[in-house]
């Protein structure tokens, strides 16, 4: 036997530890990039309620099998060993065993044994009952409600995951933006400074930048914050693992307006709320039908054998002779008077008949008016967003050229302070507004059903 020494087993542990943290930090480090239609799909995989979206479309569809197991044959089998500790007595008149018995009188005898035994098989087979064609319909009608139901979750995980993709890259791109802020008041502190040891400022001037950059130091890490908690949220509603790390592979100059020729054919069918109220309506005449259904007659064949044993031992019951039984049969049932029950309910579901009627036409209504004011806000956020990209740009030629006639001396610092106030402004407006379209944009293409 080989025998590892101390230092051995020390530098096989140190070289162990070594290579899992190596394993470690390179899945850590693993970065996986998405486009906006790769995240949604990614999302539409991993996202929990997608995954129980699924397991819904599972489940109505063993409901269907469960409902079809109604139509197979039903077999049972049955044992059954009793002791009749307590004989039953049956009485019958005085001269039923004796002939000058007295018929006006009754006499009492036992009749049966202490111990007795039956096996039994029966199988009943449905031959018609129209409940269980239209519940079967229904079953499957009701699978298509669960995939429909599932679409509606896609659409609701691409419409969450759309946003959070554009809240990660407008919340980058403020990130960004406050860095080169925080880099150009950096600079713009160290050339005031210059400037005041060489004279050509005042202390005060010093002080106002400073004042300017301390509260930008501050709002960059604020931003990172705001930047780090985004991408959480897009881990989230992707159903990723909120410890891996994720990169963008769109970006905003990527995302074009809406596309107005996809919709000049608007139907309210695109609408997955639609389809879902026109299944729920056929569910309800399938109900109708199925009750409507339970006044036409039922039919079932059966069939069944056993054999029974009575005996007076325990032990017999085992050994001795056991007697057969079987029947076999058709049996039909019909209802005559349930005190107009399924009248009732019929009525019942002919008046939800109506109120589903009344749902499509305030689901019209709903939707005509979730895309006038979808369409009336993406115009209007788009209109801002330009306006204030102009207003951007126009601050950042105020604050250049306001920059320039400081650096020569003929402007004051204050003046360079408001202006990179206003600059800043500016940008936090554009991104603002920049977020708010393309949040409309998502808004629109869900009122007109093409968002998946």
């Amino acid at each position: 036997m080989r025998v590892i020494k101390q230092p051995t087993i020390l530098l096989l542990l140190t070289m162990s530890l070594v290579s899992v943290h190596q394993v470690s930090t390179a899945q850590e480090s693993t970065i996986t990039r998405f486009t906006l239609d790769e995240a949604i799909t990614y999302g539409l995989e991993n996202n929990q309620n997608a995954r129980n979206a699924r397991l819904e479309e599972k489940i109505a569809d063993r409901k269907v099998e469960e409902i079809l197991a109604d139509g197979l044959p039903q077999v049972n089998a049955n044992v059954d060993i009793g002791y009749n500790y307590e004989i039953p007595t049956v009485f019958l008149p005085g001269n039923a065993f004796d002939p000058n018995g007295n018929a006006d009188e009754t006499v009492g005898a036992k009749f049966g044994t202490n111990y007795t035994g039956s096996l039994g098989l029966s199988a009943n087979q449905m031959l018609f009952d129209g409940t269980f064609f239209i519940g079967l319909k229904a079953a499957r009608t009701f699978t298509q409600l669960s995939r429909k139901d599932n679409i509606k979750t896609k659409i609701d995980i691409a419409e969450a995951v759309s946003k959070a993709y554009f809240g990660v890259l407008v919340n980058r791109e403020r990130y960004g933006l406050v860095e080169r802020n925080y880099a150009r008041l950096d600079s713009l502190l160290r050339d005031t400074k210059i400037m005041y040891e060489n004279g050509f400022a005042e202390k005060i001037d010093v002080n106002r930048v400073q004042v300017q950059f301390n509260n930008m130091k501050v709002e960059k890490d604020n931003f990172q914050q705001m930047l780090d908690v985004s991408e959480s949220l897009l881990k989230f509603q992707m159903g990723m693992n909120l410890s891996s790390q994720i990169e963008l592979a769109s970006s905003i100059e990527e995302i074009d307006y809406f596309n107005f020729e996809l919709v000049k054919d608007f139907a309210y069918e695109q609408r997955i709320e639609y389809s879902q109220m026109n299944i729920r309506k056929e569910l309800n005449q399938l109900d109708i039908r199925n009750v409507q259904s339970g006044y036409i007659p039922k039919l079932d064949a059966y069939a069944s054998y056993g054999r029974n044993i009575g005996t007076q031992e325990f032990g017999d019951v085992f050994s001795g002779n056991w007697a057969g039984v079987g029947v076999i049969g058709v049996k039909a049932s019909m209802p005559i008077f349930d005190g107009m029950r399924k009248r009732r309910q019929v009525q019942q579901r002919k008046l939800t008949a109506e109120q589903i009627d009344n749902s499509f036409d305030m689901l019209k209504y709903n939707i005509d008016l979730e895309i006038q004011q979808a369409l009336a806000s993406y115009q209007r956020e788009i209109e801002m967003m330009q306006a204030q990209r102009v207003n951007m740009e126009l601050a950042q030629e105020v604050y250049e050229v306001t920059k320039i006639k400081y650096n020569e001396g003929i402007g004051s610092n204050i003046e360079v302070i408001d202006a990179d106030a206003t600059y800043k402004q500016s940008q936090i407006n554009y991104y603002n507004a920049l977020f708010d379209a393309l949040i409309s944009k998502i808004d629109l293409q869900k009122a007109y059903g093409i968002l998946l």
